[in-house]
C-alpha cells in the first residue's frame, strides 16, 4: 500500500484566507517530504469553507518546491470551464511539473458552482463529456482544430491563424498521449468507473462512502479493464480516507471526535450539503436505510479512522479486508486546527503505520493458485 493526499479542503468560515491556503500548501510539501507518491487538490468557486478556488493555480504554486511527488487536480469541474481553456492550462502544468501530474475531472459536485456557471439546469455529466472528449480532441488534432460541440460552440483558430510564426497553435501535454486521467467515485456500483475503466482512466474512491460501497468498486473497475481488453492492476485503485494518528488514544479521540474537531467540522459540511440536495444515500449502511437513521454522528463514527499508530494499523487492515486490497490510500485533508497535530499525524501515518500494515499483509499466507 502507497500513500497519497487529498484535500478538498473545508476551513472555519471565520479563518483568515491566507492562513488556510499557507496550511494546505505546507501539508503538500510535507507530503512530499514523507514519501507519499501523489496528492490531490479540489476547488470550488463559491463556497467560503472549500475555498481553493482554481486547483491548477494552487498546484501551479507548489511546482518549483515540491521533489517527487506526482500532483494532481482532484478535480477540474469540467462543465464551468472552456475546453479550449482546460486543455491549455493542463498541458501547461503537465510541463511545469516535468510530466509529474496526473488530471483529475469531474462534473462537479456543488450546486452553488454550477447555478453561478449557468449549469445548474442542464445535463451537466453531459457538459462533463463533452468537455474531456474535446481536450482530448484538441491534443491530438493540429490547428486549425475545426471542433463542432453542442455546449461549448465551434472550438477553431481557421480564421486567425498564423501557424508560421505560432499564432492558433494550442499547446500539447508534456506526457504522451496526454496525462494519467483519474475520476472520482461518489456512488455504490458506480457505473461510471466501468466506463472510465474502459477508457484507461483510473479511480479514486471517495471518502465519505461506506466501506461497503468502496468495495463496489473495484468489480466494476475490472468489468471496464476487461471491455478495453486489459488487465486491472490493484495499483491504480485508490481510496480516500478520513484518517488521524496521534501519540496517545485520548489525544487522537478529543481530536477526531469532539463536537469543535476539524474531522466533525468536515463531515457536519458534507452531511448538510449532501442531504440539503438529496444525497443522503451515499451516507446510508443499505439501500433502503430510512433517511432519519442517517446521522451525522454516524457517520464520524463510521468514516473517520483515528488512534495511536496501533489502533489505526488494526483498522485500516480491517477496512482493507472488508473494501479489498488497494493500491493507494489517500490521506484526506482537513483543517490544521492544531497545526503540531495534524503534522505529528501524516509523520505517524507514514513512518509508523504503512510499514505496519505492509508487513502484516506480506505476512500473511498466499493463496494457492
Amino acid at each position: 500500500m502507497e500513500l497519497g493526499f487529498f484535500t478538498m479542503p473545508i476551513h472555519p468560515l471565520d479563518k483568515d484566507w491566507r492562513k488556510c491556503l499557507a496550511e494546505d500548501r505546507e501539508a503538500f510539501l510535507l507530503a512530499d517530504e514523507l514519501g507519499f507518491v501523489e496528492a490531490y487538490v479540489g476547488e470550488h468557486v463559491t463556497d467560503k469553507a472549500e475555498n481553493i478556488t482554481n486547483c491548477m493555480m494552487f498546484i501551479a504554486s507548489l511546482a518549483s518546491a515540491v521533489k517527487n511527488i506526482r500532483l494532481g487536480t482532484g478535480t477540474v469541474n469540467m462543465p464551468n470551464l472552456h475546453p479550449a481553456k482546460i486543455a491549455a492550462d493542463i498541458a501547461m502544468l503537465d510541463h511545469m511539473l516535468d510530466g509529474k501530474f496526473n488530471f483529475g475531472i469531474s462534473p462537479g459536485g456543488l450546486a452553488t458552482d454550477a447555478e453561478v456557471f449557468g449549469n445548474l439546469e442542464k445535463d451537466r455529466n453531459a457538459m462533463f463529456l463533452e468537455c474531456i472528449n474535446t481536450v482530448l480532441k484538441i491534443w491530438e488534432s493540429e490547428v486549425p482544430y475545426s471542433i463542432d460541440t453542442e455546449y461549448f460552440g465551434r472550438i477553431t483558430t481557421e480564421k486567425a491563424q498564423m501557424p508560421e510564426i505560432g499564432q492558433g497553435i494550442m499547446p500539447k501535454p508534456l506526457q504522451q498521449p496526454h496525462p494519467p486521467i483519474v475520476v472520482t467515485a461518489v456512488a455504490p456500483f458506480s457505473k461510471g468507473v466501468t466506463e472510465a475503466a474502459a477508457r484507461g482512466w483510473e479511480p479514486i474512491s471517495a471518502n465519505f462512502l461506506m466501506p461497503q460501497w468502496v468495495a463496489s468498486h473495484w468489480p466494476k473497475y475490472v468489468e471496464g479493464c476487461e471491455r478495453a481488453g486489459r488487465p486491472a492492476d490493484l495499483a491504480n485503485w485508490r481510496v480516500a480516507k478520513s484518517v488521524f494518528v496521534a501519540d496517545d488514544l485520548d489525544t487522537a479521540r478529543a481530536y477526531a471526535t469532539n463536537p469543535d474537531s476539524p474531522y466533525v467540522f468536515y463531515y457536519k459540511q458534507l452531511f448538510t450539503k449532501l442531504v440539503k440536495h438529496g444525497r443522503a444515500n451515499l451516507f446510508k449502511e443499505y439501500k433502503d436505510q430510512p433517511d432519519d437513521e442517517v446521522t451525522l454522528e454516524h457517520v464520524c463514527d463510521r468514516l473517520i479512522i483515528w488512534g495511536t499508530p496501533d489502533k489505526v494499523t488494526d483498522e485500516l487492515l480491517a477496512l482493507r479486508e472488508e473494501t479489498g486490497e488497494f493500491g493507494t490510500l489517500l490521506y484526506a485533508g482537513k483543517d490544521w486546527a492544531d497545526p503540531e497535530l495534524a503534522r505529528r499525524s501524516m509523520v505517524l501515518l507514514a513512518e509508523k503505520v504503512k510499514p505496519a500494515v505492509n508487513s502484516a499483509e506480506a505476512a500473511k499466507p498466499q493463496a494457492a493458485e
